[in-house]
């Protein structure tokens, strides 16, 4: 029998009637709770009901819906039955789960809300061995012809009340279960191809759980309360998960991402996974705060956090002990400043958040520990089972993403790429051998496809992308997530495309924040009836060009933006020019925008009239 099939029943009978998921009701929008006893009875009835609906063992279900209790539930319920779960990001489009349901070959689709049902409907007829649809909002309204889907409670009614013979069978699957099993399918998103059903085993998770449980010695089972804000179809969130159910950490599960912001305020969490750009918007937050307060308020603010990093970062951090007048500074600003900051936020009692996905510039690392939120940044990817490596407490440092988790082995390869061996990386691809065997050599390294170095101490320097990499037609290399990360940190910028591939210099396609924009227009009178007029105004661009310049002061020539375009629309998930995980797919991006960008290399550069048209366009 499998870890995870032993994990519920074990909690259970450890935590009773305690908290074990928080989530808002479907119809109040109110927090409600789910009990250990209510989790482990609503699993023991998916999982009869996956059964005499027809799922097999090592048989695929589909999820394709925004965090909520239902996936866990599914999830062990198929762990249950030695079936897979296969996560689909609630923003995929039809050709996307089309693509899944068809090469995982999974028999049922479990579908969110009203917009992922209709794309289940038009995907059931394309899917051969899709036998019926789930829906777990219960706002969803079914087509008048629809005689392929159940409601969640049609569902799990399915599995109520079952004969010896059906509970026979499943104790049987959940007997039968070994740590070779497939657990998860979980697909990349992908930069570049067609997603890759990345296979995780039960051997990877629970490798990964014991070297990460391993590492945390400041869990508190009864108090703790994680707040899961990335999809539960992102191997990190899903990661991060599993340890919470393995230790006891409540979960709170955050159904809209856009209410994060409301959601951290209410529910205080001790934890939350992130990616970066959640803390470059409470970063420009707290700064665009201070900019507007008093001057004595600003002052005590900034003395603050100077002794924050002098007491975190120089002393704590090392695992040391600060001196007394420091430590005693400390204590005060924690009360009068910090205190007060974090809550603000909705992060009083900060413990860690796991932080990985993109890179976090060192800057803005330093300033939340200053002020006491315990960043913790990591490195993995899908096929690693999450984390590589990550902060170790104490000892860590900056610029870097970690030590690596006791479990594995890293090193350095050919054109720096960094390389893992050991038990939590995946089996391989699903139905692709191919693509497996170049991914995993003779030996056993998963390459990675990251270019790094491993630092003196052993933690891991993540600098770039292998396949990102551009070399200027002056032979210079350049790391273009560097910059991105770098120009992220201004208020004024929401996104970032660095270009330069075999050009002459390096330049950037620029995603302002519109907000932010025209709040400064107003301030400084600019006129402008539109976006257009906005970010094609020259005062507006004059602007943007000394805030670009300030941040690139400490780069060499050659890594300098020499020429930039502001543009009047975000790149978006649905125009396919960002992944599932908001990476950037600099293929479509350079296509899409080739007259724009051709132009910020043309000798007639200010007379782009036709590339301006195409903006206007798109």
């Amino acid at each position: 029998m499998n870890k995870f099939v032993e994990l519920i029943p074990k909690q259970r009978a450890k935590y009773g009637e305690r908290e074990a998921l928080r989530f808002r009701d479907y119809e109040t929008q109110v927090w409600a709770s789910l009990t250990w006893n209510g989790f482990s009875e609503q699993i023991d009835r998916a999982a009869g009901a996956l059964l005499v609906n027809g799922v097999e063992p090592r048989g695929r279900v589909c999820l394709f819906t925004q965090n909520c209790p239902e996936v866990l539930i599914t999830h062990f319920g198929a762990f249950y039955n030695r079936a897979i779960p296969v996560p689909i990001y609630a923003t995929s489009s039809k050709d996307e789960v089309a693509y899944i349901v068809n090469d995982s070959g999974a028999t049922i689709l479990f579908a969110g809300d009203q917009g992922q049902y209709d794309i289940a409907r038009e995907v059931i007829g394309e899917c051969p061995t899709l036998k019926f649809i789930v829906t777990l909002h219960p706002a969803v309204v079914r087509q008048p012809d629809d005689k392929s889907t159940l409601t969640w409670e049609e569902f799990l009614s399915t599995g109520t009340k079952l004969g010896k013979e059906v509970l026979s069978e499943l104790e049987g699957r959940k007997q039968a279960g070994v740590e070779s099993d497939i657990m998860y399918l979980i697909y990349t998103s992908g930069t570049t191809g067609v997603p890759k059903g990345v296979m995780l085993a039960h051997s990877n998770m629970n490798a990964a759980m014991d070297a990460h449980i391993e590492r945390f010695g400041f869990i508190n089972d009864e108090t703790d309360v994680s707040l899961s804000f990335l999809p539960f179809s992102h191997v990190f969130e899903l990661g991060w998960t599993m340890v919470c159910l393995c230790t006891g950490i409540r979960i709170a599960i955050n159904y809209n991402p856009k209410e994060i912001q409301r959601a951290v305020k209410e529910v205080q969490p001790n934890y939350m996974c992130s990616v970066p750009r959640f803390w470059e918007k409470v970063y420009t937050a707290i700064n665009d705060n201070l900019q507007a307060a008093k001057p004595v308020v600003r002052m005590m603010v900034k003395q603050a956090i100077r002794v924050g990093k002098t007491r975190n970062l120089k002393y704590a951090r090392l695992g040391k002990k600060a001196p007394a007048l420091i430590e005693k500074q400390y204590q005060y600003f924690e009360k009068k400043v910090f205190k007060k900051l974090r809550g603000a936020i909705g992060v009083t009692d900060s413990k860690m958040f796991p932080t990985a996905g993109a890179m976090l510039s060192d800057n803005i690392t330093e300033f939340l520990h200053a002020v006491g939120i315990n960043i913790c940044i990591g490195y993995g990817l899908s096929e690693t089972n999450a984390s590589v490596s990550f902060f170790t407490e104490p000892g860590w440092t900056i610029g870097t993403v970690g030590m690596p988790i006791s479990s594995i082995q890293v090193k350095i390869g050919d054109q720096n790429e960094i390389l893992v061996k050991g038990p939590t990386v995946m089996q391989g691809y699903y139905n692709k051998p191919e693509e497996t065997a170049k991914a995993i050599d003779s030996d056993g390294w998963f390459h990675t496809g990251d270019c790094g170095e491993l630092a003196p101490t052993g933690e891991i320097i993540l600098t770039e992308r292998l396949k990102d990499l551009y070399k200027t037609s002056n032979g210079k290399y350049i790391a273009p997530q560097v910059l991105e990360t770098l120009l992220g940190q201004d208020k004024f910028i929401e996104q970032v495309a660095i270009i330069g591939d075999g050009r002459k210099y390096v330049s950037a396609l620029i995603v302002p924040d519109f907000e932010e924009l025209k709040a400064y227009a107003d301030k400084k009178h600019i006129e402008h009836r539109t976006i257009e007029e906005l970010v094609n105004n020259p005062d507006i661009h004059k602007m943007m060009e000394a805030r670009i310049n300030d941040y690139q002061k400490g780069l060499a020539v050659y890594e300098q933006i020499k020429r930039f375009v502001l543009l009047p629309k975000a790149f978006t998930m649905e125009s396919g020019e960002l992944t599932n995980t908001l990476k950037i797919r600099r293929a479509v991006i350079n296509k899409r925008y080739a007259l724009l960008i051709d132009a910020m290399y043309a000798a007639d550069y200010r007379k782009k009239k036709s590339a301006d048209k195409q903006a206007e366009e798109q």
